[in-house]
Formats: structure tokens, C-alpha cells, sequence
């Protein structure tokens, strides 16, 4: 077996990704302090040609050599905006028609592989701060939480992972199944 060079995974240039139809899932970043989380979602946004991502309260924004390490150059290929408050940018999504979901441990949750997302349906995932989770407030905002089964000692995963788990989810589902 043979790795694929470049030329033979014919990914998209910047310009022809930027015009190409997005999944439509809008990533929410709640707090998030660790550069490198977030620019792991911005790479992981581009991977699955997310519509945008809101970058709210202490999340850093590009540019920043620190995201530059994990995102690769998708801060160039992913829209973003900075809201200071998480709720803002709720508030903002709802009005224009996106179903909210918390990615958090809380009473009620669904969880992950019960969830069936909605073919026409679109989505502003929310995801949390490394140490404190999604906001309180922000959870009473929300029209679902979903939560990822968890087998061992840790309480949770690591943001960007849990990004990636999620987001591949969705995907799977909105577009394999």
C-alpha cells in the first residue's frame, strides 16, 4: 500500500473551497483558552467544509502564530467572527433558523449516537471551555444537549477532540446514511 501525494487527493484550492457548498453546521466556540483547541477546529471545520465558526468571550482569533500551528492555513479558509458574548451569537443564530446544541455532560442530554440530525436542518454546535464546560447560561439557550458515551477514569474529552467525534457524527449521518 502506497501513501497519496498531493496531487492524487486533488483537494480543492482556497478560492474553489471558499465558493464550493458548506455542510451546514456552524461550529461555537464558548470560552475556549487553549490556542491550539482552536486552531484544531478551524482545521477540522475545513476538513469537513463547515459554514463558519463564532469565536466568543476569551477565544483567541487569527491571527495568531499559535493557531497558525494547528490550523495549517484554514483561518484563511474558514469564516469566522469574534463575539464577546456566547449568548450573542446564539441569540444571532437562532434568528437565522439554526437549531442549537450544546456538546455537554447535563441532565437530559442525548447522547451522540442517538442523535439524527435532520437532512434540511441546519446547526450551531456549542462547544466549551477546557476546564468549565459550556456556560450555564449558554445551556439555557440551548434546543439540545448531547453528550459523547464515555468509557474510563476521565470525566471528558479534549475540545478539539470532541470537535472531530461530533462533527464526523454529523457528517456520517447527514451525508452517508
Amino acid at each position: 500500500m502506497q501513501k497519496l501525494s498531493m496531487d492524487q487527493l486533488q483537494r480543492a484550492d482556497v478560492e474553489t473551497f471558499k465558493n464550493q457548498e458548506k455542510t451546514a453546521i456552524t461550529l461555537v466556540l464558548d470560552n475556549v483558552r487553549s490556542m491550539h483547541n482552536v486552531g484544531s477546529a478551524f482545521r477540522t471545520a475545513d476538513g469537513f467544509a463547515i459554514e463558519k465558526i463564532f469565536l466568543c468571550g476569551i477565544t483567541a482569533t487569527p491571527p495568531h502564530r499559535e493557531i497558525e500551528k494547528t490550523a495549517l492555513g484554514a483561518t484563511q479558509t474558514i469564516p469566522w467572527e469574534h463575539v464577546e458574548e456566547t449568548t450573542e451569537a446564539i441569540k444571532t443564530l437562532k434568528e437565522l433558523g439554526y437549531t442549537i446544541i450544546a456538546i455537554e455532560q447535563a441532565e437530559n442530554s442525548v447522547l451522540l449516537q442517538n442523535f439524527i440530525p435532520a437532512k434540511d436542518a441546519k446547526y450551531a454546535l456549542i462547544f466549551g471551555n477546557e476546564v468549565n464546560g459550556v456556560d450555564e447560561e449558554v445551556m439555557t439557550l440551548v434546543d439540545y444537549c448531547i453528550e459523547i458515551p464515555q468509557f474510563g477514569t476521565k470525566h471528558s474529552f479534549n475540545v478539539s477532540v470532541t470537535i472531530g467525534i461530533v462533527t464526523w457524527d454529523f457528517i456520517q449521518k447527514s451525508k452517508f446514511s
